[in-house]
């Protein structure tokens, strides 16, 4: 991946797209030449944000289209990013926000289809964007329709752990996306500066809950992710994760449903006598839960996508495949993050594809403890969801069925309050810096206050919910997601 600064040259008031490394061996990257590009650099080319379709351009000879905005994401309508680029364009002449108000700092990274760069309001430095630019031009057909695909995906995402499209820029032979910049990189670049390339088990517990929330939604509006692994999972300032990279998924129908459950027997606790005390006496009682599935089970495709390591058996062998190869890939995820390296890693790419299609089941090689009381609590509920995930029949595959919900149910993930999982706080890891108080995003992935009123209001919550075995922790502590414990009485 390339990281060099990159200076910027403006003439006029039009913003010029040529950069020039500063590396010992100079070159010139431009994205618009002056010679038949030169319409783009001379332009007053406008950007439309998202909560509205307007987009222009100063020059008739460059053609614009926006793409219409699908819906208002009113998880992010207090943004302070949107906050920025509303004041932006109060203050434009026009009412619109042009290329012109971007500053772009440096290029943080090269794709499969276009580059990414930092990029800055010019009157708002604390409002960091990044924007993806591809060169409709030097693309096939193929992954120009990738290209579509990945507008028209974030075009209707809104979710915490998810990127929002704050601008998309038809113009000339260029796509712009202007979206979150994750200033902590990538959970690759993460892993590659921990210790033997891996997590902290309650820390793999956190990045794995996110990414299946995120999962989850993407699954919800019937699209199959197809690209999951930690280059593309990406760690936002405040810690928390954002999927990326969405070119290689495809659309399927989904129905929600409501399914009826038994869950299991639990135990309550009822007092006796009087109010101030009493016998706690306990029992067992079945209960049943109402669960919400909404799961594209009905998803097929032929096509052959990804990254080799993390393919699943039925894309590999070519025999169509659906929703389940994100499921697997989940599994693969998870098995890196634990053990720094993918379970089916062959010495070429050849061997890792014929050791995926094998019937070989996943093992667990030298990391196999030779006593339970030798692995760190959480590890053998953490091999479980492993060996259920990396089923090499799709039919058999946790989460095929019911998705996400089945998922969540595994003991692995026991603790965990699911309508919280934004207010938990990140784990910190080497290499990580994360902004407790930043101001951007703070509406969008918040930290639980500290305020006195508010811990005596979650105190108090805590003490009526001591009445149930389910409820004991206090609901904003963090505790009951880092700690793995058995849900002994």
């Amino acid at each position: 991946m390339e990281d060099d600064h990159h200076t910027i040259s403006r003439q006029d008031s039009d913003l010029d797209f040529s950069f020039t490394s500063c590396n010992t061996t100079t070159t010139t990257t431009t994205l618009a030449s002056s010679s038949a590009r030169s319409s783009l650099a001379r332009s007053s080319l406008c950007l439309s944000f998202n909560e509205s379709t307007r987009l222009s351009s100063a020059s008739a000879s460059t053609s614009s289209t926006a793409v219409p905005n699908l819906h208002s994401r009113p998880h992010r309508k207090s943004d302070a990013n949107w906050s920025a680029i509303k004041a932006a364009t109060n203050l434009s002449s026009d009412g619109i926000l042009h290329l012109s108000h971007l500053k772009l700092v440096r290029l943080v990274g090269s794709g499969n289809l276009g580059r990414v760069f930092l990029c800055r309001l010019r009157d708002y430095e604390h409002a960091n964007f990044a924007i993806k630019v591809v060169d409709n031009n030097l693309l096939t057909s193929k992954k120009l329709s990738h290209v579509q695909t990945e507008a028209r995906i974030l075009s209707s995402l809104d979710h915490p752990f998810l990127p929002t499209l704050y601008a998309h820029l038809e113009v000339s032979h260029y796509t712009c996306f202007l979206i979150d910049f994750c200033p902590n990189g990538d959970l690759h670049s993460l892993l590659r500066k921990q210790p033997n390339y891996r997590l902290p088990i309650d820390s793999v517990r956190f990045f794995a809950a996110e990414v299946l929330v995120a999962l989850e939604y993407l699954h919800s509006l019937g699209i199959v992710y197809r690209d999951l692994k930690p280059e593309n999972i990406l760690i936002r300032e405040d810690g928390h994760i954002m999927l990326s990279d969405f070119d290689l998924c495809f659309n399927s129908d989904v129905i929600p449903k409501l399914d009826n459950r038994i869950q299991g027997t639990t135990t309550s606790r009822s007092r006796g006598g009087s109010c101030y005390g009493g016998n706690i006496r306990r029992r067992d009682e079945e209960e049943m839960v109402t669960e919400f599935v909404a799961e594209p089970t009905t998803a097929f495709s032929k096509s052959c996508v990804g990254t080799h390591e993390y393919l699943a058996p039925e894309l590999v062998n070519g025999s169509g495949h659906g929703n389940g190869v994100d499921w697997w890939a989940f599994g693969v995820l998870v098995y890196e993050l634990l053990y720094g390296r993918t379970p089916f890693r062959g010495g070429s790419k050849e061997s890792t594809l014929r050791n995926i299609a094998s019937s070989r089941g996943v093992t667990f090689g030298e990391e196999k403890e030779t006593a339970l009381a030798q692995a760190p609590p959480g590890m053998a509920e953490a091999k479980d969801l492993i060996e259920k995930l990396l089923v090499k029949d799709p039919r058999r595959r946790l989460g095929c069925a019911s998705g996400a919900t089945d998922i969540k149910r595994h003991p692995f993930f026991d603790g965990i309050k699911w309508p919280l999982i934004r207010t938990y706080s990140p784990p910190e890891h080497r290499g990580v810096v994360v902004k407790r108080s930043s101001k951007i995003g703070a509406n969008h992935v918040s930290t639980p206050s500290n305020s006195k009123k508010r811990r005596s209001i979650w105190k108090g919550l805590s003490d009526l919910l001591t009445k149930s075995k389910e409820s004991k922790r206090n609901l904003n502590s963090n505790q009951n997601y880092y700690c793995y414990r058995k849900n002994a009485i």
